[in-house]
């Protein structure tokens, strides 16, 4: 047991994850490349099914590093009436806080037991399309890139949704309402606005921006038949904390899942309306968020109605799929950088070096890509930039 411990800390195992993720996501990516421009034209249909596979090839691999190498696992908290009826077996409009590194990846886990991880989507900026392997996945795989610009936004909202919404297969739509990414500095940017309007001060959210979403709802009717309210903590005394790097290292977080089945047809189709929905749906949020925080139940103080709790069983296919690729990329990578280190030449030899370095400087960025501290700068903490970040508020709210 120590000696396994021991490996789940060694980056020298960390670099063979990063190889394998990295050199997989470029192979994948050829083949979503060549299926887009070869396939696609002629058959969105088969296209979507095939990419339904690459996609989950890709994203399992992470799915595999939380839930088989930290041995991570979910309780969910869901109506097991509802879940028996509806999870995985229609399109979904996903609204989830965004308050921890990993939330998304508790999402992709969650995805992953009800059979629907390679057709999650997310509405993400539009730089993110760029970023090698995962961007590109992304970008293949049919999700909203957003400006920032919204006349821009409104048409891309628009347009893509109603193709997300012709999807053969199950597919869910994550929306970030926040924006970005929880922390005290952003709330307090985003209370002096929420008194200012009058609108629900939250203490464990930032203010929902609402355009996105009342943008969306018109395309998502008859389509999507369903929001699914989502709301994700871990226990704040928990001595490992929820984030990338520790699941690298092997160390076992718990996830508590709570989900609520809404019909579309129950949100507003006023805009104004469909607004002040949301806003009450965030604060509703934040009393389930209070109410953990303090007692570690969703519903002991918050005021909403209890409901079933239970677990999903671990899947194999993302423990497969990872070992297959580890198989097929490692053994010939590790033989050209031994070839390279034993060849006796200095160019050789550095290139060698060169590739390892590379390796760990996507792996360092990829997991800075989740780091709170990385997240915009929404709420920053010169006067210069609240200024800016609550002309930008006001602007998308």
């Amino acid at each position: 047991m120590e000696y396994l411990d021991l490996l789940k800390k060694s980056s020298v195992v960390h670099l063979m994850f990063a190889i394998t993720f990295f050199m997989s996501g470029v192979a994948i990516n050829s083949l979503q490349g060549i299926l887009y421009l070869g396939l696609r034209p002629f058959s969105k249909y088969y296209y979507r099914k095939i990419n339904y596979y690459l996609c989950y090839s890709f994203y399992s691999q992470l799915v595999f590093m939380a839930e088989w190498w930290a041995t991570s696992d979910l309780i969910i908290y869901i109506d097991k009436k509802d879940f028996d009826k509806y999870y995985g077996k229609e399109h979904g409009y996903l609204l989830m806080n965004h308050s921890y590194e990993i939330d998304w990846l508790m999402g992709w886990i969650f995805c992953d037991r009800i059979k629907i991880l390679g057709n999650c989507k997310a509405y993400a900026k539009k730089s993110i399309q760029y970023v090698p392997t995962l961007g590109w996945a992304w970008k293949f795989a049919e999700s909203v890139f957003l400006e920032r610009s919204w006349e821009k936004d409104k048409q891309m909202i628009g347009r893509q949704i109603s193709e997300l919404g012709d999807y053969p297969d199950p597919m869910w739509l994550l929306l970030y309402a926040e924006g970005t990414r929880f922390t005290p500095q952003k709330q307090e940017a985003c209370q002096k606005f929420a008194k200012s309007k009058g609108l629900p001060l939250l203490k464990h959210h930032l203010t929902p921006r609402t355009k996105g979403f009342t943008a969306s709802i018109p395309h998502l009717r008859g389509k999507v038949d369903a929001i699914y309210d989502i709301q994700l903590a871990f226990n704040p005394k928990a001595t490992v904390k929820p984030t990338m790097t520790n699941l690298l290292r092997g160390e076992k977080v718990e996830a508590h899942l709570y989900i609520k089945r809404i019909p579309i047809s129950e949100i507003p189709e006023d805009a104004e309306a469909a607004s002040t929905w949301l806003h009450q749906k965030y604060h509703e949020k934040d009393q389930l968020a209070e109410s953990f925080m303090e007692t570690g139940d969703f519903f002991a103080t918050s005021g909403v109605p209890r409901t079933d709790v239970f677990k999903l069983e671990r899947r194999n296919y993302s423990l497969i799929n990872t070992l297959c690729w580890a198989v097929v990329v490692l053994v010939p990578m590790l033989h050209y950088l031994i070839t390279l280190f034993i060849s006796g030449s200095t160019i050789a030899f550095s290139l060698g070096v060169g590739i390892i370095v590379l390796f760990y400087i996507l792996m360092k960025k990829t997991i800075g890509m989740s780091e709170i501290s990385r997240g915009s700068s929404y709420g920053a903490a010169t006067s210069t930039e609240k200024v800016q970040e609550s002309n930008e508020i006001k602007k998308e709210i």
